[in-house]
């Protein structure tokens, strides 16, 4: 798919501002909260997902004050595309997962089948507990189990296509310093 400079110059340009990059990163401090809290004495392996999960997994991690050790994996439903497809395992863990705990951090809970099969993924490998972090979660009824969620979560998203904090738009504008939605309309 190709993608113009025009396009994306036009979709950062009429993007509307749903959280700014002060109320992210508070959001974060949050989330990084719950965890220290619940993960501080348990040696957990932290899974980044790739790309989505980079920003976020960074930005969470330096705000945690326990040993851990980080890996990342690459599971992919999007691509460069605006709508999920089917789940494309492209890199699994690096490191044994076997009788740890792991924290599986991502960008967004949208419909929740990457996720949940991500967190399967690692049970299926030994892991003694899977928890998962999201820094959005998007609220609307398409969610393949209604009552899936992630155990920490930042901020809840209206049901829009948003970019920034890690959150790309056909590969571009992970970088943007807040989250952000297309223009509808």
């Amino acid at each position: 798919m190709s993608v113009t400079q025009e396009e994306i110059d036009r979709i950062w340009k009429d993007a509307d501002c749903l959280w700014s990059k002060e109320q992210v990163e508070r959001a974060i401090d949050t989330v990084a909260q719950q965890v220290e809290e619940r993960l501080e004495k348990s040696n957990p392996v932290i899974l980044s997902v790739m790309k989505g999960g980079l920003v976020f997994t960074s930005k969470l991690m330096m705000r945690l004050s326990f040993p851990m050790e980080l890996d990342y994996i690459h599971v992919s439903r999007y691509g460069f595309g605006l709508s999920g497809n089917e789940l494309q395992w492209k890199v699994t863990p690096q490191d044994t997962i076997e009788g740890r705990t792991v924290l599986i951090v991502d960008d967004i809970l949208d419909e929740g089948q990457t996720l949940a099969s991500i967190i399967e993924a690692c049970k299926a490998q030994g892991a003694k507990d899977v928890l998962s972090a999201v820094l959005v979660d998007k609220k609307h009824d398409r969610k393949a189990d209604p009552g899936f969620k992630a155990d920490f979560t930042g901020l809840d998203i209206e049901d829009r296509f948003i970019f920034g904090y890690g959150m790309d738009y056909k590969g571009y504008l992970r970088n943007a310093a807040g989250i952000y939605a297309v223009k509808e309309g």
